[in-house]
């Protein structure tokens, strides 16, 4: 795909507490590398990755298909870029809230983050996937699975255990968030969707947009 040559724009950001690894998550998701000597993020940072998303047709039937630019936004994880950090909330379509399997404080502060998403996200119930990241060094694990299921069920949110040194479920994580936002963005259609008999015109799909940033209520 060529610069401009894209049917969506969406936005995505990662959050979490300082450490926690979003920005080797992210980097080894859109350049499949891993790199353990970046530098604590300052403020706010982003990478791009192109991908194409498969819409789902009767019966389970591959559907059609739309040409996505994802942008990924890395957030600092530190209390005084805090208030940067949530400027961002509102233009994101979606949220990778990850924690760090080898630091239970990380994983009891997903709760803060929660808090600080309903209040400055989009709507308050915004496509969230819960990451528990570093799942690559089970000596050091201090937050057992049955914990962070739990926590994803009480929030209704899917779960991923993932590594950004091995790569494991980094894609699959990801993926899910946007057919998450993806299947949100139909449902908003199928809404506002205006009969041919009313105004003599009508269509089915989100028009090409280059930009998916008109959110849809929760």
């Amino acid at each position: 795909m060529t610069d401009g040559d894209y049917d969506y724009l969406i936005k995505l950001l990662a959050l979490g507490d300082s450490g926690v690894g979003k920005t080797t998550f992210l980097y080894r998701y859109t350049d499949n590398k891993f790199n353990p000597k970046f530098i604590t993020t300052v403020g706010i940072d982003f990478r791009e990755k192109r991908v194409v998303y498969n819409t789902q047709g009767p019966n389970g039937s591959t559907g059609k298909a739309f040409k996505v630019h994802l942008q990924l936004w890395d957030t600092a994880g530190q209390e005084r870029f805090r208030s940067l950090t949530t400027a961002f909330f509102r233009d994101a379509m979606g949220f990778l809230l990850m924690f760090d399997l080898t630091s239970q404080q990380s994983f009891l502060n997903v709760r803060n983050w929660m808090s600080q998403l309903q209040a400055n996200a989009y709507c308050e119930n915004p496509d969230i996937v819960l990451i528990g990241n570093k799942a690559d060094l089970p000596d050091q694990r201090e937050v057992n699975e049955r914990q962070a299921r739990d926590l994803a069920e009480k929030y209704s949110i899917p779960y991923f255990e993932t590594s950004a040194a091995t790569g494991q479920d980094v894609e699959k994580a990801v993926e899910t968030l946007l057919d998450l936002i993806m299947k949100r963005m139909e449902q908003c259609v199928e809404k506002t969707h205006i009969p041919d008999t009313v105004n003599g015109s009508s269509s089915g799909k989100l028009d090409g947009e280059k930009s998916a940033e008109k959110k849809c209520a929760c």
